[in-house]
């Protein structure tokens, strides 16, 4: 079934890069249903990527590769290609899959450079992509449910009611995606135990998650995952029985285009040292291993996949931010740079709340208790549009932005001074972009924040370069994972 799917493997890229460019960015998922042959695969291996300096990594949003917690990305795989994109000295771009199919398509039309998801190394999928070293080896189980009063019971009844052997299998419906790994293998086990398996097929978008938990809830009986995967799901959900096995190991890896033999060197490379030291496995104990993090995790609402929140204060968040016409993602991104959302923090130099106002000018917006989180939002929100008012001469709506931030961090006058500097030296002072924000950095330096137009003198200026880079990376991980209109709360 995979092998006639590579004879007529994607007609044409064209459509699909546009499709995925041409979407909401709020939405979380890119229809791909064009196939494009290998004759039409995009071509771009390391050293163009370089040029761009952006690393562009597809994934898919679930518990463990992608998602939003408190504010913040995170993920087995986010936190290692973030990591990966350090040590290429390159910006990273997340773009998200619909579902295992689109991955491939996306990644052969060039949407993305790297497959950065837990992928079964299979012969079909070697057909369409390059694997990368594997990151570790997992073998395949059954995920079923135990009796309802298994608590109650000895283990040898409660191996009455489940399966314990895939022999067992033979007549059962079990539920899978279609073209997963997953699948691949009970058509292989049906072989291997000369019997059949009522093969039922889930809608491709949702994750083995989700389909974990519709045995969960009763509203299958039967699938199959990877035990890792399975094994981090049972410690929420107890009642899951995750002990036969169906497969022998298996690699997973990520997944490059055939034609980036340079940057599968590379990312190979990178594995082999990676693998070497603690913080690859700190990761991996993080998102597969520490079973307490994740039962807190998936219980909190303020995770991403569970109602579409990123802190408590979201109510008083879009309450405030209609006076700037921001989007409130935006805003709140802002928020956790300042204070990851931690109403009582204080700065060194004692600026306060959640958007961290110094005494006196909270004391100039009216803000009486800077800990109040509605006072210190209304005031920070309130001391934004006043400084947003100094760059009416910036006329591109999101350079302005990144000038009232930058402002907001470090003071209006040494934003001024890197204007001037930006000026003096024959660039734009109305593009923040590779212009002002090149020569606020450069204010660190006596050689510039001694020259004339310098009004403020020295300022730490990869502070602010730094803050606006950071608050705007962040607002993209919140608008692919959080939907511009969300629940109000109180």
């Amino acid at each position: 079934m995979f092998r006639r799917k590579i004879t007529r493997y994607l007609l044409l890229c064209t459509f699909i890069i546009c499709s995925y460019n041409c979407q909401e960015e709020a939405n979380p998922a890119t229809e791909t249903s064009a196939l494009i042959s290998e004759n039409t695969i995009a071509s771009k291996d390391l050293s163009e990527i370089k040029k761009d300096g952006k690393l562009t990594v597809i994934t898919i949003y679930n518990s463990t590769s992608y998602f939003l917690y408190r504010g913040k990305p995170m993920g087995f795989e986010y936190e290692l290609v973030k990591k990966l994109a350090d040590h290429l000295e390159l910006e990273l771009d997340i773009k998200v899959a619909k579902d295992i199919d689109h991955l491939f398509d996306m990644l052969n039309a060039g949407v993305g450079d790297l497959i950065a998801f837990g992928l079964s190394v299979t012969e079909d999928r070697k057909k369409l992509v390059n694997f990368t070293e594997y990151h570790y080896l997992t073998h395949q189980v059954l995920v079923q449910r135990r009796p309802e009063n298994w608590r109650k019971l000895p283990m040898y009844k409660i191996k009455k009611h489940t399966l314990n052997d895939p022999i067992e299998m033979i007549g059962k419906t079990v539920h899978v995606r279609k073209n997963s790994s997953y699948f691949e293998r009970l058509e292989n086990l049906e072989d291997e135990i000369g019997g059949q398996i009522d093969i039922q097929l889930v809608s491709g978008d949702k994750t083995t998650e989700d389909i974990i938990k519709m045995v969960v809830d009763g509203e299958i009986d039967y699938t199959i995952s990877d035990y890792n995967i399975a094994a981090i799901n049972q410690t929420y959900n107890p009642i899951l029985d995750i002990d036969t096995e169906i497969s022998f190991s298996q690699r997973i890896a990520w997944a490059v285009r055939k034609n980036s033999p340079e940057l599968l060197a590379e990312i190979n490379s990178w594995l082999k040292n990676i693998k070497k030291k603690d913080f690859y496995y700190v990761v991996y104990n993080k998102y597969f291993k520490n079973k307490k993090s994740y039962r807190r995790r998936i219980k909190s609402e303020f995770y991403s996949k569970n109602q579409g929140k990123i802190s408590q204060y979201d109510a008083i968040v879009k309450n405030n931010v209609g006076r700037l016409g921001w989007d409130w993602r935006l805003l709140s991104s802002q928020i956790f740079q300042e204070s990851r959302f931690q109403p009582n923090e204080n700065s060194w130099a004692g600026a306060g709340g959640l958007m961290q106002i110094m005494p006196a000018t909270a004391k100039d917006l009216g803000v009486n208790d800077i800990t109040n989180p509605s006072e210190n939002i209304r005031g920070g929100t309130k001391y934004l549009a006043q400084l947003r008012e100094n760059f009416s001469n910036v006329e591109d709506s999101i350079q302005r932005i990144k000038f009232t931030l930058a402002a907001y961090n470090c003071g209006l006058g040494h934003v001024r001074d890197a204007q001037r500097l930006t000026k003096a030296f024959g660039e734009d002072p109305n593009v923040w972009d590779d212009n002002v924000e090149d020569y606020l950095l450069k204010l660190s330096s006596r050689e510039f924040f001694n020259r004339p137009e310098v009004k403020y003198g020295f300022v730490r200026g990869r502070e602010p370069y730094l803050y606006v880079k950071e608050i705007f990376l962040r607002y993209e991980h919140y608008k692919k994972l959080i939907p511009f209109e969300t629940p109000e709360t109180e």
